[in-house]
């Protein structure tokens, strides 16, 4: 079913609009009555329809909260939103109502999802944690690094620097893949 047409509103220019001369003014909004010479033709606004406002765009992505509650199902296993307000850990303590917004959320996401049990819902990964590190390397390297994985390993080498065993561990893994 369309809408109905916007409403017209009929508007005197600024410079029209006296203070002293309400008549002036309201001959400006079309009464005829009113109207004397010195007015300005009348110009016709339209009301501007609100805009569509479109959600935003998912995150393939997890946020910073929804990966602190991703940690504690991690370890945990499935779990209560209650089970997983009490596995955070940190100064930053949540309600339950964010955690369970979150949750709901990472359900959407496709990272966990629940099952009853009793009146509670539980809720388990269905994301396992080297899953959701791949994920978040690709989408930091197709970022920040035009896809290329050795401008990023090359970044890490240049500015954090790699301890002796690191190095060598590194070395080996480069000489498996030859």
């Amino acid at each position: 079913m369309e809408s109905p047409p916007p409403p017209q509103l009929k508007c005197f220019h600024d410079l029209d609009f006296d203070p002293r001369n309400p008549c002036k003014s309201a001959a400006a909004f079309g009464s005829p009555s009113l109207r004397d010479s010195t007015t300005k033709p009348l110009v016709t606004f339209f009301f501007q329809p609100r805009p569509i406002r479109v959600p935003p765009k998912r995150s393939a992505t997890l946020t910073e909260a929804e990966l602190r509650l991703m940690e504690v199902l991690w370890q945990r296993g499935p779990s209560t939103v209650q089970q997983v307000l009490d596995g955070l850990s940190g100064d930053k303590l949540l309600a339950y109502n964010s955690v369970l917004t979150t949750i709901r959320i990472l359900e959407k996401k496709g990272y966990v999802a629940h099952a009853k049990d009793g009146r509670a819902f539980v809720y388990a990964p269905l994301v396992e944690r080297s899953e959701a590190t791949r994920s978040e390397v690709r989408h930091l390297v197709q970022r920040l690094f035009q896809n290329s994985h050795e401008l990023l390993v090359l970044n890490i080498l240049e500015h954090a620097g790699l301890k002796e065993d690191e190095l060598k561990r590194l070395k080996q893994y480069l000489k498996e893949r030859e």
